[in-house]
């Protein structure tokens, strides 16, 4: 009784994958799943690349000399020490330094955002005489190398008696042509291009200017791409080493620091340089990786609703 019930199911089965529309579901089902598996280990393979040279110098930097020497010791150190990480500390000078860092990259930050989010919303909103010409100047900026006017920069800065003073870094933030500023003028005019224009016409109708407007109704509804801007302004302002070893003689940043030791490097044998320079670039990438923690949702929202994807 069994076996010819079974026999039955069997038959059943084959009769319906026999079925056009049945053999087309389990097609559909077998290249879902051949899809799924493909980009996890994708995913999984690009986040390793990715992650690899965090991890390793994570790993490395707590490792002690006999670690360096062991070829057994690949990820885990058998013998934990802080003894680089101190030394990394001391020879970074990292708290004055990272009070530098932080201080110029914040205020510079802040004031490239006031400065590039008003410049956008003119061009999203306003028409005038030469508005593609001016737009087209702005989309140039991103792609010629910065370097290429640093000279001239720097020979402007010595006439006004600005170098080795913040304010080289602050006026140009404020004045538009920070670091990368053309990016992020373009990334707020996309988000503003996008943003819908009755929430401006019913403020207009309530009695708002265009500054009003702008700062109560146009700014507030903008935040996740004013996060994105700091977020990425914060961060090159934070790894910029040629500005400030150009215009600081006596104020030093993480990275002006780090080159420094980099340059020192060669007074030690090659396994302890390449240590300490680990631990030193660990604790100098610390805070900017704390920073993306804890705002990295606000980040991969900003960049959709900007159309800056792919």
């Amino acid at each position: 009784m069994f076996s010819a019930n079974g026999a039955q199911s069997i038959k059943k089965t084959l009769a319906g994958l026999e079925r056009p529309e049945t053999r087309r579901r389990w097609l559909f089902k077998g290249g879902h799943v051949v899809w799924v598996v493909a980009r996890t280990l994708f995913l999984v393979g690009m986040g390793f690349v990715l992650m690899y040279p965090l991890l390793m110098a994570l790993s490395v930097a707590f490792r002690s000399q006999k670690d360096l020497l062991d070829p057994s010791v690949i990820w885990i150190p058998k013998h934990f020490t802080l003894e680089n990480v101190q030394w990394a500390l001391d020879n970074l000078e990292y708290f004055p330094s990272l009070w530098n860092t932080v201080k110029l990259s914040l205020v510079s930050s802040l004031l490239q955002i006031a400065s590039c989010a008003v410049v956008a919303y003119g061009f999203a909103r306003f028409k005038f005489k030469g508005k593609k010409l001016f737009f087209a100047l702005v989309i140039f900026t991103i792609i010629i190398p910065e370097q290429v006017i640093y000279i001239p920069k720097y020979l402007m800065y010595k006439d006004m008696f600005l170098l080795n003073n913040p304010l080289c870094m602050y006026l140009p933030a404020l004045l538009g042509v920070g670091i990368r500023s053309g990016l992020f003028i373009y990334i707020f005019n996309q988000f503003y291009r996008n943003l819908p224009k009755e929430l401006e016409e019913a403020a207009y109708i309530d009695g708002c200017g265009y500054y009003s407007t702008f700062l109560r109704i146009v700014l507030p509804n903008s935040r996740t791409s004013v996060l994105t801007v700091f977020l990425f302004s914060v961060v090159w302002y934070w790894n910029d080493y040629f500005q400030a070893s150009m215009y600081f003689f006596n104020m030093n940043t993480h990275s002006t620091m780090l080159a420094r030791l980099a340059d020192q490097a060669i007074n030690f044998d090659s396994t302890t340089a390449s240590v300490r320079l680990q631990a030193c670039c660990l604790l100098v990438i610390l805070p900017m990786l704390l920073l993306f923690l804890c705002f990295e949702r606000f980040f991969t929202q900003g960049l959709e609703r900007s159309g800056i994807v792919g």
